[in-house]
This record gives structure tokens, C-alpha cells and sequence, in this order.
């Protein structure tokens, strides 16, 4: 596993042949090539399994090759014939494993038998599944109150399993759900809900096909979600504008070549998949749309002058919204200086791109965790849909709001229940449904969780998928949350940091994966997931399990409800043997999926009805609102600037291209030049030749935060890179330290991960040689 750290620029397409020989050696890496070929093409298809990987949707058209490099990486990943067995426990004590990497953790492979660390040996040791199930109930059983359990979900989670789980833990008697949505989307939920009434993307695959105009804000397709990319390169040959705003010069937004278009392979022709691409300062894109915004304004007002044609959308404003005078009011309000200052663009990039915006008659706004994770994210979020609503690209064809997910099923797993601030709805269905009384307390999110172990308040985790222990900000904080627990629960595949960093008692339980075969007592199961459109399709594994030890989720759910409330509310053991009464369950609980069964025998499943893409508002108000939010004076805290503690930087983490989430495939990040390594910063060329740097040096970072606690990260080699002066952006997890846990978004408590104040020092390890750096 030695790898050769160089940083070397990357002249080529994203996609094309890079993608193709990547998947290959991801094919081959997995020691189970010649089964894993075969079940890859099953990928995403009509009676095979959804992609481990990301949540976007498939396209009706869909061919016989519907998986991305990335999604090939997760599947090979996922079916490899590595072992973490209990023979490996017992030649690596939790000490010596806690000293490797997190890529070399995982590499490790599968885990086959539920495991109990013993504390007195410092290693982890088989044991029984009944017996990890009364244990898991016996710590359970023995806490004061209910709400001294943190009930973990991961985006990976099936709704099956999810909606056995939040069953569960509310008969348990509480909602502490701290799910891996608070870290990533929440914003665009409460800021949509707000303005639209729903807190889901409007938007379905076919509506990429009829917009005039897309716009790809704060994320990055190429490596995140690259079946994206197709359709953006469709819309630009057809004549339609994509407007890309991101900081980072990303290769996927500039040029693309589709591997699976022989053509455009042999010919080595790849063409650009943006029309416009601004690069907005950190946290500046609330004023870039607001400058949008007064832009429109302007030209609606010459237009009335002069009996012209309308800029906005008069009919949609008079007939589905209300608060249109305040915005307008506001927008009066923000000067033009304040705006240009804040978003980091000159005002005649956003006139141009407010021109584009004009133009197109059918609008999408696609965005990620760019905009999520900053202090202000809902009042971004809601000044998005305030430009949509001004032209009326909400609930219309090839127009809407449409955030992108991450992980598989994580808008799935929120339907299902899996929010600790439950709908009045929700709980009153749950009532009925199961007769018994519902905890109506708001529940912990993930800060809140992490917050209530390091105070001792709560005492047993237990995390469905993920990786907690990684995934969360302010890392020594969480690790020492973490160890705090009686008990700590991981429901995983692979071996991760989170298994490490133990509670009194820990187990891990190993569960299959989405692309094993699922075999219960009435036979095989298919789950269901529901994707980035809210099409929701059932998935069946193809691959025999890697071990005959292993669980399914739902069935390990169900063991451990079982063992902690008997055949409260349901016979669990009975639902287990088809998941079908599972899904028959939801549909009597769950709006939408009334003949959830019967809906998915069509190939491609179902389509979750979304009141506001059908303009119907399920707002107070029975209308669309538009919100009146002040731009933030500065994007700086007060304390800080007060402080005179002037940051060098402002920071962002992101993933690098071998990477999905916490889990790292490798150690190369091919569209950006870096390879076999991580611990890289990229920075341009003129910052670090002002702080005193050169490209190459090793530097530590020191993040800045009101509390005055040294956060530091260490050894992070300069890569000059295309981004704009006084930015930085580096990988995560290892960057999470830098995250004060105290730092998250007004009303989200979603971690402020792209924007961190740091100062830089110069680093005790040597400098990468010159010649490695290109």
C-alpha cells in the first residue's frame, strides 16, 4: 500500500478515459473481479440495486451502462473479497489500529461476525448475535430516562429499515435522531419548507431536459455525483445555459467526456459543460442573488416605465405568494457596495449572469453543501427561492429548486421518520396506526447528540451505517463524547475510526450491504430507496453475502427491538420474514405511499407527489412567501474581528475525487492533480508567496474561533491552485478538527464547514522536493 506523493496538473476531461481506467483498477483492487463486473451492470436497473453511492436519479431512457466511476468504486468497495474476521481482532488491539490511517482501516475489508471489545485485553471478540442484542437492551433498559440514547442514521440506511427504526426508538420513548442530514441539507429543508411549504427538491429528471437554463451552485457533480454531468452536457449541446458558481476551478464543470459515447472517445472530443462560471467568495452566494435579484428589480422597473415586457412573472406573484412588497423593500435596502463586497464577483459578472437568468424562460437551481454550511445557509437558501419565485420557475416544467443529496437514501430515511423535530402528523399517524403513546419532545440533532455525551447527559450510541466518530466537526471534542458512553453501537460493513473509539461496552454489528443478497424467511428482499427526485424504487442484491454471519439491517433493528421491548409495538420477528408487511406498514403510516407494494412492480417505481412542483403551498399562509432577510453585515464573526485576530484564510473542506463521504477509496484526487496523498492545502500561488510560503512547503493550520481554543491540524502540504486570493479549501475528515462544534448555521446546527477562519504556520516536516511539484 505505499504510495507516491506527487502534485502534478491534470490537463484532461473529467469522465473519458481517466474514469474508465479508474474503474478498472477499482474492478481489479477488489479481489472479486470477475463476479463484481457482472453485478455492476445491474447497477441502478430495473430488477437489480441501487447505487451504495450518491442519490441522484436514473433517466427513464436509462441504458444498459447506468453507473458512474464513483459508483463503480462503491459497489467494488462494498464486494470485496477482504476480510476484517476475528482472527484480524485478534492480531490488532484497538490501540495499535487507532495509529492507522482511515484508508487503511477500511482497505481492510468486510467484517464478518458481530464483535464485543473487551476492555481488559484492549481487543475486540466474537460474539453471539442474541447475546449483543441483550446487551444492547440491557444498557438500554437500565438508563433513567429514554433520552440518554442517541439513535444515529446514515444516508445509506433503506427506508425499510429506517421506518423500523424510528418505530423503534419512539416506542423506546424518545426522538433524539441525530442523522447524517443535520451535517449536510438541513438548511435547504427548513429554508424551502419556509418559502414553499416542503423541504424537497421540485424538480424531476425529465425537467432537466426542458430547461432553458441551469444553475449549478456550490457543489461539485464531477466528482460528487458524476451522472449529473451528462445531463448538463445534454442541455449545453441543445442550446441551453449552465451557470456554474463555485470558488474551485472544478474539471467536471469545464469539460466532460462521457465514457459510455464511443464517438466521443475515439475522438478525444470533449466540450465544455458550463456557459458561465463565477467564482463567489465563501459565503457570498446570499449576495450574489441578491444582486440578482436587484438587478431583475431594476429592469421590472424600466419595463413598467415604459410599458415594456415584464421581467417578473405578475401573474405567479398576484396569484401563488405573499410578502413580495417587503422583499422588495429589502432589496431597495442592500446597497450595490454591500453586495459586490460580499459576493466577491464584480457587479457586471452578476448583471451578466442576472441577463442569462432573464432570458430563460424555465429555470433549475441545483445546489449542494456550498450553500448548507455557513452560518446564514437558510437565508440562502430562501433568497434562491426568492429569485425563482420572482419569474415564476417554481411548479412549472424545466423550472424549480432542486438540492442535491449526497448519500443514497438520505431523503429517504428523513420520509420515513427520521427527524428529531417530528411533524404533529407524523406522531398522530404513528398513534393511531401502532396505539401507543409517541414521545412529543423535540429530539437531539447531531451537535445537540455529540453536546449531550460530552456533558454525560446521554449514555448509550447507536449508529445505524456512517461514521460517526469521523463524519462530525471538532473531532477531539467528539471522540471524547464518544467515550463517555456505557455503550457504543456500530451497525457497519467495513471497519472505521468510529469502531475505535469505544464506550465502556462496544459492539460492532455487521450488517450486508446493498449489493448482497438479502435471504429472510419467506426468501429473498428487495429495500427501497428514495433518490434526489423523490422517485422511490426498490433495489436487490446480486452478490452472495461476504459472510454468513451477516445481518440485514432491518433484521438487526428488529433483533434489538425485540430484546429491549418484546412484541411492543409490533411482532418484530414477523415483519422481518418479508419486508413486504414492512412496506405494507409504511403505507398505512406514511403520507404518499398508500399501495406501496403494488406501485413498485412498474420499473423505475414511483414518483413522491410534491405539493409546491403542483403550485399547491402548504404554508401558513396557503401561499408561496417570499423572505425578506437582511444580507449579514459581515461574514466574520464579531467576536473575532473584535479581537484583532485577522485570519490569513478562510477555508473550506471538501472531498477530494477517490473519496464518497468519510469512506476513501484511494489516495489520489486525479482532477486535481494530487496523488498519493491527502493532506494537501490548496491555496493560490499569490497567498502563499505573500504569508512567506512556497509551493510544496508543509504548514500547519490553526483555525480561529471565539472560544480561543487552539484547534490545529498538522503537516498540510501547498498546492498553488486556481482559487481566488484569500481562500483555501482542504480534505475532510482530516480537516474536521478545525470545526468548532459550537460554529453551525442559524437554526440548522449544521457544522460551518466552508467557512473556517485559519492562520497558517510553518510546519516541522519537510517540505515535498520541487521536483515532485509541477
Amino acid at each position: 500500500m505505499s504510495h507516491k506523493e506527487q502534485i502534478k496538473q491534470y490537463k484532461g476531461p473529467a469522465g473519458g478515459w481517466g474514469a474508465l481506467k479508474a474503474v478498472t483498477k477499482s474492478w481489479w483492487g477488489s479481489e472479486n473481479a470477475v463476479k463484481n463486473i457482472r453485478t455492476m451492470l445491474k447497477t441502478n436497473q430495473n430488477g437489480g440495486f441501487d447505487c451504495p453511492g450518491c442519490a441522484w436519479g436514473e433517466s427513464p431512457e436509462s441504458g444498459k451502462v447506468n453507473f458512474c466511476e464513483n459508483g463503480a468504486k462503491a459497489v467494488n468497495w462494498e464486494a470485496t473479497n477482504r476480510f476484517v474476521d476475528p482472527e484480524f481482532f485478534a492480531n490488532h488491539s484497538v490501540s495499535s489500529l487507532l495509529n492507522q490511517t482511515d484508508y487503511w482501516l477500511e482497505y481492510q475489508g468486510r467484517i464478518t461476525h458481530p464483535m464485543k471489545y473487551d476492555a481488559s485485553s484492549d481487543h475486540y471478540v466474537p460474539i453471539e448475535w442474541n447475546e449483543a442484542f441483550e446487551l444492547v437492551a440491557k444498557h438500554l433498559k437500565q438508563l433513567e430516562s429514554p433520552h440518554q440514547a442517541e439513535f444515529y442514521t446514515s444516508g445509506r440506511a433503506s427506508n425499510e429499515a429506517a421506518f423500523l427504526y424510528q418505530l423503534f426508538v419512539r416506542a423506546f420513548g424518545t426522538n433524539n435522531f441525530p442523522d447524517c442530514s443535520n451535517m449536510c441539507h438541513e438548511a435547504s429543508a427548513i429554508g424551502m419548507k419556509d418559502t414553499i411549504g416542503v423541504g424537497k427538491g421540485t424538480v424531476i429528471f425529465d425537467d432537466f431536459e426542458k430547461a432553458d437554463a441551469i444553475f449549478v451552485i456550490g457543489q461539485n457533480p464531477g466528482t460528487n455525483h458524476p451522472r449529473m454531468l451528462e445531463p448538463l452536457r445534454e442541455a449545453v449541446k441543445r442550446g441551453a445555459q449552465v451557470i456554474c458558481l463555485n470558488p474551485l476551478k472544478e474539471r467536471g464543470l469545464e469539460r466532460f467526456q462521457n465514457p459510455q459515447v464511443p464517438i466521443e472517445m475515439l475522438s478525444n472530443g470533449s466540450k465544455p459543460t458550463n456557459t458561465a462560471y463565477l467564482r463567489p467568495a465563501l459565503g457570498g452566494d446570499m449576495a450574489v442573488f441578491r444582486g440578482i435579484a436587484k438587478f431583475l428589480l431594476q429592469w421590472e422597473r424600466e419595463a413598467l416605465a415604459s410599458n415594456g415586457k415584464a421581467v417578473f412573472d405578475r401573474e405567479f406573484i398576484s396569484q401563488h405568494t405573499t410578502g413580495i412588497d417587503e422583499y422588495l423593500a429589502e432589496i431597495d435596502a442592500t446597497s450595490w457596495e454591500h453586495i459586490a463586497d460580499q459576493s466577491g464577483l464584480e457587479l457586471s459578472e452578476i448583471e451578466m449572469v442576472a441577463s442569462m437568468y432573464r432570458r430563460s424562460e424555465r429555470v433549475i437551481m441545483c445546489w449542494a453543501m456550498g450553500l448548507t454550511q455557513h452560518r446564514h445557509s437558510v437565508q440562502t437558501i430562501k433568497e434562491v427561492a426568492n429569485v425563482q419565485m420572482l419569474r415564476g420557475n417554481v411548479g412549472k416544467p424545466g423550472a424549480g429548486l432542486s438540492p442535491v443529496r449526497g448519500h443514497s437514501n438520505v431523503q429517504g430515511d428523513r420520509t420515513m421518520g427520521i427527524d428529531e423535530k417530528p411533524s404533529a402528523q407524523l406522531l398522530d399517524s404513528i398513534e393511531r396506526q401502532f396505539n401507543f403513546k409517541v414521545p412529543r419532545e423535540v429530539g437531539h440533532n447531531t451537535v445537540q447528540a455529540i453536546m449531550a455525551m460530552e456533558q454525560k447527559q446521554s449514555r448509550v450510541f447507536i449508529g445505524l451505517g456512517g461514521n460517526f466518530a469521523q463524519a462530525t466537526p471538532d473531532t477531539e471534542r467528539t471522540h471524547q463524547a464518544m467515550k463517555n458512553c456505557d455503550l457504543t453501537v456500530h451497525i457497519s460493513t467495513k471497519l472505521n475510526r468510529s469502531h475505535l473509539v469505544t464506550g465502556k461496552d462496544a459492539l460492532i454489528l455487521p450488517c450486508l450491504g446493498r449489493t448482497e443478497i438479502d435471504t429472510q424467511a419467506n426468501g429473498p428482499q428487495g429495500v427501497t430507496v428514495e433518490d434526489t427526485f423523490s422517485m422511490v424504487h426498490i433495489s436487490y442484491g446480486q452478490l452472495k453475502p461476504r459472510s454468513e454471519q451477516l445481518r440485514s439491517e432491518p433484521a438487526i433493528i428488529a433483533g434489538i427491538a425485540n430484546a429491549t421491548l418484546g412484541h411492543h409495538p409490533i411482532d418484530w420477528n414477523w415483519v422481518i420474514e418479508d419486508y413486504s408487511r414492512i412496506r405494507n406498514l409504511i403505507a398505512d403510516t406514511i403520507p404518499g405511499f398508500k399501495g406501496f407494494n403494488e406501485k413498485l412492480e412498474q420499473p423505475g417505481g414511483f414518483h413522491l407527489v410534491n405539493p409546491a412542483a403542483e403550485r399547491k403551498w402548504n404554508t401558513v399562509s396557503g401561499k408561496a412567501q417570499f423572505s425578506s432577510s437582511e444580507l449579514p453585515k459581515q461574514l466574520i464573526s464579531e467576536a473575532l474581528l473584535e479581537s484583532g485576530n485577522k485570519p490569513d484564510l478562510i477555508l473550506q473542506t471538501m472531498r477530494s475525487h477517490d473519496q464518497y463521504n468519510t469512506t476513501l477509496y484511494g489516495l489520489n484526487d486525479r482532477y486535481r492533480g494530487v496523488f498519493g496523498m491527502r493532506e494537501v492545502l490548496f491555496i493560490n500561488e499569490a497567498d502563499i508567496l505573500k504569508l512567506g510560503f512556497k509551493p510544496g512547503d508543509k504548514v500547519d493550520m490553526v483555525s480561529l474561533w471565539e472560544d480561543g481554543v487552539e484547534r490545529k491540524v498538522k503537516g498540510f502540504t501547498l498546492v498553488a491552485y486556481d482559487i481566488p486570493k484569500g481562500q483555501a479549501a482542504a480534505y475532510y475528515p482530516e480537516t474536521n478538527p478545525l470545526v468548532p462544534l459550537d460554529s453551525y448555521g442559524e437554526r440548522t446546527f449544521t457544522p460551518t464547514s466552508k467557512f473556517i477562519a485559519i492562520k497558517l504556520k510553518k510546519s516541522t516536516s519537510d517540505a515535498i522536493p520541487l521536483s515532485e511539484v509541477e
